[in-house]
């Protein structure tokens, strides 16, 4: 694999970088400009740009470089590399700020590539390929083979999370990670979870057919040096949150939209634009991106960008709320959130220039004297199409004549609103940027929403509404059945039919269990209105606990673990505080006093919601939380209320975030009958802007037919049994993997079958699944086992299983007692021998032993590298060797299985090598590094001595490895000892002690 690798992926990117113009370093040349393995900066070309570029001597030069070598921050880091460095150069009394990337002149900047960039740490680790500028470590690219692009799993993304922990040093000037195999290429921001790597799908201004391949587009789209400078500049964020401070970068709409905008602002021939990025894409850091870019304007000069005003207007309170804590969290130069009109009105009245202002609309109102400097006002207008109601944009318009508006929107723009496309819109142009619904869930940055509808006869059908009602409320009294038939039916008395509403709860229970609630994941119910919201919540507790007490729970406490599990969220009225004498209409007014949440409550049950395992798990509205409310956890909304255009839109779009791997897709259960006529709710729209804004849970349902039926023709030729027989299945698997025969095809085969597996969860639990189950546990059950047989690794496509399937194929494998075939043991487990014998086995079961072992053998040696390279890289080339024999046709299964056991019996001894040496396991351990650096046999005592060093609480207290002070003091311990024994190399004997310290004698 590692030879594919180098031909298939590194050696391809190296060239491709190369033809770009960066400067290929080879490793050779690495410990010339390196002040040692575990340094990362290139110092001679560091030093050699602080000179260029800031004009400074090279002593100064020197001495930045020994401050910047001492910043270990990643935010510092990016703060320094956009310019925010300065200290004391000799000549001048104050402070200098000293560049390390010139933005403006491109070929001011060295920018080079190597690849096997070995680092240092408490783990050695060699990264594939590094990006450096002028020094400066910015990407890390790794090279693996096969990604799966689509649900970003497998060895690349779990190499880039380990060095990440192993080799800190590299990642501290890090701007963003690369993994590719040489066709897919995808890109994340230092430290973002592999469920936000993306691929770059769209190279604008360039197009995909200027490529011939996805790497040089990916490559192109990322690292092309003008591009790159302009990703670090302006491009990536850090945002304090709740629970901790995120680093996100932008993805290529973002930057696209941006680039767009601020080139329409500096050639200031048309002074607006309209901008829709579908829901769930990351709209408010958009416009963050376009703020810091036209604020700052590093790699841009032009005069239409001098210290211009930015203003960002919302039209509600949350979103103003939400944006205004982006900005501010993002560290936004000096934002700020005006509170009043007269506030607006003295910040802007007084003609300044520089302001970063964040408003609503409504602060506007009866504003019509225009400000002195409007011309050098950006206005930015969040769902701009609601900005035109009423007179607020015209007063807009007043205050502020000459500006540049630019519209954002995250639903599109209707057909025949006028308004919003003269107000921001350039004549024939339509959108100055768009990316709709389909992109979104293409690039993975949204997942797509399915709906499907509940019994027909709980729909309410308004033409029938007469009909309905007569039949539904046969036995009201007559006073009130002509009390209200005198008011006239309305849709409400049909929807809050108190019989409605308990089969519905019912329903709601019984799916929201099968479907949601095995992954952890929640849900909120959509009432028609405020008394609907109180029904549901008493109809819904009632049925949970109905099903807590089948289960042998207390009545009492059922109830209460029932109530708890949902919580009512909507606006308080005037009325509630109201007597009535209608029993009815009292008890709805007491229910809402009761579930009525203050904002802080309100708060304190949003942040619960969006925490798995914690309730609430159903919130239960009617306006509120429709809009602007963020929950990733939230995959299934139970839609009770008649929406229709951009509130329909806005709602179905709560469970469109992306959470995790088990989360394949929002679902819509439609109890009113919205989805019937989903065309005429959505008329108002291009059929081309909302085709895919809600999926017909049938369209998944045929996509599954068709991923199973394209399983199904690779397994053509297969003779498959029914039946349970492990020795069967053991089998049809062999069969099967020889049928394969070739690594592309089981790649090809591996990806048929995770779609297969991926849309049976999302279907599951509709009976639809049922047919295709019994191929599914075969397939799913085959992958761990084919993934052994042609990768040598161990399968992690389990892990992003969800719960119902994990569960299910657990059940199997235990039924099948397939789980001695597929499941790896580790060297401690005494069953782990088992495989060796080779007495009355098949050459079939030989084949099988061989590869299970292999590939538990490449897991060990992996362990026990990290442990100590020192005592355990002899095992490594050993490995290696196995792996190209089991390829190789000279030697019998029986051969193989016994040059692995002889592997795992030296592995085995080795790690037991200590006994009988008078030494622990740690000192043992620390005598083999002591060994590889000239120690003969008799360094037992140093050995020893170090580990008491580490291991004595009067020398090094508990949590000492977090204290960089004693640490230093521990390495200079140890270089007198190592000094004293008569060792040479001193430097690299501390920190290879450490290394291995800090794996073995860390205390808590």
């Amino acid at each position: 694999m590692a030879g594919m690798e180098w031909h298939l992926a590194e050696q391809p990117t190296l060239e491709c970088l190369k033809s770009m113009g960066y400067a290929f370093v080879p490793p050779a040349d690495h410990p010339s400009l390196r002040d040692g393995d575990n340094q990362v900066l290139f110092r001679p070309h560091l030093i050699e740009a602080l000179q260029r570029i800031n004009g400074v001597s090279e002593a100064d030069a020197q001495a930045a470089y020994a401050e910047l070598a001492s910043v270990s921050d990643n935010e510092a880091w990016l703060s320094i590399l956009r310019g925010n460095f300065s200290r004391v150069v000799q000549g001048e009394a104050t402070h200098r700020t000293l560049r390390v990337i010139d933005f403006r002149n491109l070929t001011n900047n060295l920018f080079t590539v190597t690849h096997q960039f070995r680092v240092k740490a408490e783990k050695t680790r060699i990264a594939d390929v590094v990006v450096h500028v002028n020094g400066i470590p910015l990407v890390m690219i790794e090279c693996k083979s096969p990604i799966n692009a689509k649900d970003k799993t497998g060895e690349a993304f779990e190499q880039i999370k380990q060095y990440e922990q192993e080799i800190p040093r590299l990642f501290l000037s890090n701007c963003f990670n690369i993994v590719t195999d040489g066709t897919n290429c995808l890109y994340g921001s230092t430290k973002s979870p592999s469920k936000f790597w993306a691929e770059w799908r769209d190279p604008w201004p360039r197009h995909e057919s200027d490529f011939s391949d996805a790497l040089s587009k990916g490559l192109w789209s990322l690292l092309e040096p003008s591009r790159l400078l302009d990703l670090i500049a302006h491009f990536i964020v850090f945002e304090k949150t709740e629970d901790g401070t995120i680093k996100k970068m932008c993805r290529y709409q973002q930057f696209r939209a941006v680039n767009k905008l601020v080139k329409r602002v500096i050639e200031n021939e048309h002074r607006r634009g309209l901008i829709w990025h579908t829901q769930g894409s990351g709209k408010s850091l958009t416009m963050v991106f376009a703020a810091l870019k036209l604020k700052t304007h590093l790699t841009v000069s032009s005069p239409e960008l001098t210290n211009p005003n930015i203003m960002v207007l919302t039209d509600r309170v949350d979103l103003h709320d939400q944006i205004s804590g982006t900005f501010t969290a993002c560290g936004l130069p000096n934002p700020v959130a005006v509170e009043s009109i007269s506030e607006l009105r003295a910040l802007i009245g007084k003609g300044m220039d520089g302001l970063t202002v964040l408003s609503t609309i409504f602060k506007f109102q009866g504003s019509e004297a225009p400000i002195p400097n409007s011309k050098n006002w950006i206005v930015m207008v969040d769902e701009c199409h609601r900005t035109q109601e009423k007179d607020l944009g015209a007063y807009l318009r007043k205050t502020m004549p000459e500006a540049r508006f630019f519209g954002f929107t995250g639903t599109p723009i209707k057909k025949d609103d006028k308004d919003t496309y003269a107000n921001f819109g350039v004549v024939g142009e339509g959108y100055l940027d768009k990316y709709g619904i389909d992109d979104a869930v293409a690039d993975g940055a949204t997942v797509p929403i399915y709906y499907t509808g509940r019994k027909t006869d709980w729909h309410i059908d308004e033409a029938k509404i007469d009909i309905l009602f007569d039949n539904w409320f046969a036995d009201l009294p007559e006073d009130k059945l002509e009390e209200v038939k005198k008011r006239g039916v309305k849709i409400t008395d049909l929807v809050k039919h108190p019989r409605r509403i308990e089969l519905i709860a019912y329903d709601i229970w019984t799916h929201f269990k099968a479907y949601a609630r095995p992954d952890g994941f929640k849900a909120q119910i959509v009432a028609i209105d405020r008394e609907a919201v109180i029904l549901f919540k008493r109809a819904l507790d009632r049925v949970i606990a109905d099903d807590l007490t089948a289960q042998g729970i207390p009545a009492g406490e059922a109830m209460a673990q029932a109530s708890a599990m949902s919580a009512c969220v909507y606006s308080e009225s005037q009325t509630d505080k109201h007597i009535s004498e209608d029993g009815h209409i009292q008890g709805i007014r007491s229910d809402l006093k009761a579930h009525y949440l203050d904002q802080n409550a309100e708060t304190a049950i949003k942040k619960a919601f969006g925490v798995k395992g914690q309730n609430p798990e159903f919130l239960i509205v009617c306006d509120k939380l429709l809009t602007g409310f963020d929950a990733p956890i939230e995959s299934v909304m139970y839609l009770d209320k008649p929406l229709k255009e951009h509130g329909l839109l806005q709602a179905i779009a709560r469970t469109n975030r992306v959470l995790n791997a088990q989360k394949k897709n929002g679902l819509i259960v439609d109890y009113i009958g919205i989805s019937a006529k989903l065309e005429e709710a959505l008329s108002s729209y291009r059929a081309d802007d909302v085709k895919n804004a809600m999926r017909d849970l049938d369209d998944l349902r045929n996509q599954l037919r068709a991923a199973h039926a394209g399983v199904m023709s690779m397994m053509k030729g297969l003779k498959r049994q029914s039946g349970l027989s492990k020795d069967r299945l053991k089998a049809e698997f062999d069969q099967f993997a020889n049928l394969l025969k070739t690594e592309d095809k089981w790649f090809e085969f591996r990806s048929k079958a995770r779609e297969f597996i991926g849309l049976y969860e999302a279907v599951s639990p509709d009976p639809s699944i049922l047919e295709f189950t019994a191929d599914l546990k075969w397939v799913a059950v085959f992958l761990r086992y084919g993934t052994q047989v042609f990768e040598k690794r161990e399968a992690f496509d389990q892990q992003t299983y969800s719960r119902k399937i994990r569960d299910m194929l657990a059940q199997h494998l235990d039924a099948t007692g397939l789980s001695v075939t597929v499941k790896l043991r580790h060297i401690t487990d005494p069953d782990f021998w088992e495989d060796f014998e080779t007495e009355g086995k098949s050459e079939s079961d030989l084949k099988t032993a061989a590869i299970r072992k292999t590939t538990e053998l490449r897991k060990v040696v992996t362990e026990k590298m990290a442990q100590n390279h020192h005592q355990y890289a002899k095992f490594s080339d050993r490995l290696r060797e196995l792996l190209e024999k089991l390829d190789g046709a000279q030697l019998t299964w029986a051969d193989k299985l016994k040059i692995a056991e002889e592997l795992a019996k030296d592995l085995d001894a080795e790690a037991k090598a200590h006994e009988g040496t008078g030494l622990s396991v740690g000192a043992y351990g620390i005598l083999q590094v002591l060994k590889a650096f000239g120690a003969n046999g008799e360094a037992e005592n140093l050995a020893i001595r170090i580990e008491g060093l580490y291991t004595n609480d009067a020398t090094a207290p508990p949590r000492w490895q977090e204290k960089d002070g004693l640490r230093r003091t521990l390495r200079q311990q140890v270089r007198s000892m190592a000094h004293e024994y008569g060792l040479k190399d001193l430097k690299a004997v501390p920190e290879h002690v450490e290394e291995f310290a800090l794996k073995h004698f860390a205390k808590v």
